[in-house]
């Protein structure tokens, strides 16, 4: 073998042992002293996935109340509940609201069966509810053609239907707590005001009888809110409430709901 070859392949080998060495130490740079790679980055993803599991799905259900007819704001008491959950938990919540304006309680049990609506319930931590008004006051059509009888038959099919209603909702949602707004009386300051408010109270306590059946489905009272003042809490359709009386049932719904430290 002469010089030169010798020289070639001293040369190759000195190149080879370079670029061994080189390569040895951006490993060792990149494993021990170097920050995150962009590979390395998207191992955060899972952690990001865990935030997202820790959302919290309220879902409402019911008719114009829980729609937040007259409130300016368009919260209604949905919107309020939330804004005071917001400050007692940091968790992601979202609202989905199913409800419908005039809905009464027999267009509610066929609602409830629909597969959509049936998969929003299954996701619920909180399930939100109105419904009953309708039933009861018929636009004031039951106030004006008063008939004991036939308000009492009214409630008889009311009942049936809430109670199809808590026994779906646990059926789909075992754990889910439910709470089912109850009654006020928007009539109050007319001259029949004794007898529309015994009315409302027979139908916020047989409707409370109900929710007792069911674990986790609480009945929260709204009588007491408006009874004293009730024109200061109503819109100008003397039916639904305004923005300071859905406030105070938005306090009142989140009142009842508290965190645990792992939930904040």
């Amino acid at each position: 073998m002469n010089m030169n070859a010798v020289k070639i392949i001293a040369l190759v080998s000195l190149i080879a042992g370079g670029c061994w060495l080189f390569g040895l130490g951006l490993t060792v740079y990149d494993q021990f002293f170097h920050g995150p790679t962009a590979s390395l980055s998207k191992e955060i993803k899972p952690k990001e996935t865990a935030v997202n599991e820790q959302q919290l799905h309220l879902v409402a259900l019911g008719d114009s109340l829980t729609r937040g007819t007259g409130d300016e704001t368009g919260k209604g008491y949905v919107g309020y509940t939330l804004d005071a959950l917001r400050k007692k938990t940091k968790r992601p919540i979202q609202v989905t609201n199913l409800a419908i304006k005039g809905q009464q309680s027999t267009q509610l049990v066929t609602q409830i069966q629909k597969v959509e609506v049936q998969r929003q319930l299954r996701q619920a931590d909180f399930v939100f509810m109105t419904i009953g008004g309708n039933d009861l006051f018929q636009g004031g059509e039951a106030l004006r053609n008063f008939s004991r009888a036939r308000i009492d038959e009214a409630k008889k099919v009311y009942l049936k239907n809430l109670d199809s209603v808590f026994r779906t909702i646990r059926a789909i949602n075992p754990r889910a707590v439910v709470f089912y707004i109850g009654l006020y009386n928007p009539f109050n300051q007319l001259n029949n005001a004794k007898m529309t408010s015994a009315i409302v109270r027979e139908w916020n306590y047989a409707s409370a009888e109900v929710a007792a059946r069911y674990p986790n489905i609480i009945a929260v009272p709204t009588y007491d809110l408006f009874e004293l003042h009730v024109n200061d809490y109503l819109y100008s359709d003397q039916f639904h409430p305004n923005k300071e009386g859905y406030k105070l049932i938005g306090e009142r719904v989140a009142s009842l709901i508290s965190f645990s430290k792992g939930g904040k």
